[in-house]
């Protein structure tokens, strides 16, 4: 599990623990009621654990799909590879193509919607500069 996993569920743990802790020592009218809201919100952090991989994978996928569409207009008859580097620090949204006319070099691509996808970095090969590669976009804003 990632760093940021562990640290994301420890301190929802936390959060929970505390808020039946707090729920222990209300009044008798309602702590019932603080039980309820604590389990519930419990409930609802479990769920976004277990869900969110999931969301991000179908987000990454619809991403894929938009990038592929954008890059068969721009570059018409050619074949690439699009991946993605996978990690909780990585940003899901940014993904990486390698054209296949053009080994050795990595095109970054930030994907926010589908009318915003701009090149946002490239990695060339040794001794290559970035304006020699034959799909360097340069910078976007």
């Amino acid at each position: 599990m990632h760093p940021i996993t562990v640290i994301e569920i420890t301190m929802s743990g936390v959060f929970v623990c505390i808020l039946f802790l707090i729920g222990l020592f209300l009044p008798n009218k309602i702590r019932k009621l603080g039980f309820i809201i604590a389990a519930s919100i419990s409930f609802i952090l479990l769920v976004s654990f277990v869900v969110r991989p999931y969301w991000v994978d179908y987000q990454v996928s619809k991403k894929m799909e938009q990038l592929n569409q954008y890059l068969e207009k721009k570059y018409p008859n050619e074949q690439w590879e699009i991946t993605r580097q996978i990690g909780r620090q990585y940003n899901p949204y940014h993904l990486n193509v390698e054209f296949e006319n053009e080994n050795g070099w990595f095109y970054t691509y930030s994907m926010v919607d589908i009318n915003t996808i701009c090149q946002k970095s490239w990695a060339p090969p040794e001794g290559k500069f970035p304006g020699e590669g034959k799909h360097y976009e340069g910078h976007c804003e």
